[in-house]
């Protein structure tokens, strides 16, 4: 006897919830949901199981879709979409910081960012850097 709390959480989509069912089906094994009191071992039960699945799946779509358009609204619109780039914001003051002699580590805490965010800036002007002084012109 298999036991799940919601039918939704056994499958992602109708195709997957009912091939899985079959498979246990097939093994002789019951399937029983607690929160919509579904006993798959009686036909009743299968038929019920199949129409919440449904929907369930209709759900999740319909969802997906108002993200979507959401994204796309908040874009149309000039929203940045993402985190926020606070580190970046600092990028000029860790270069001079460093420059100046003071570790990564003060420099994190003097601007109240992450250490990563301090090597990473650090790693982005030397990549940066190299880049120009070994770009050469066509001829």
């Amino acid at each position: 006897m298999v036991l799940v709390w919601r039918l939704d959480r056994w499958g992602r989509s109708v195709t997957d919830l009912l091939a899985t069912l079959q498979e246990l089906e097939h093994l002789g094994v019951g399937f029983v949901s607690l929160t919509e009191a579904l006993d798959l071992t009686t036909p009743a039960g299968r038929a019920m199981a199949g129409l919440l699945a449904v929907f369930a799946e209709f759900e999740r779509e319909i969802l997906r879709e108002r993200v979507r358009a959401g994204l796309e609204h908040a874009r149309n619109n000039g929203q940045r979409l993402g985190r926020p780039r606070t580190a970046a914001l600092h990028a000029d003051q860790v270069r001079k910081l460093y420059r100046g002699g003071t570790s990564k580590a003060e420099i994190a805490r003097r601007l109240q960012i992450g250490r990563t965010s301090v090597r990473r800036i650090l790693k982005n002007t030397v990549r940066r850097r190299t880049a120009l002084t070994t770009f050469t012109p066509p001829n």
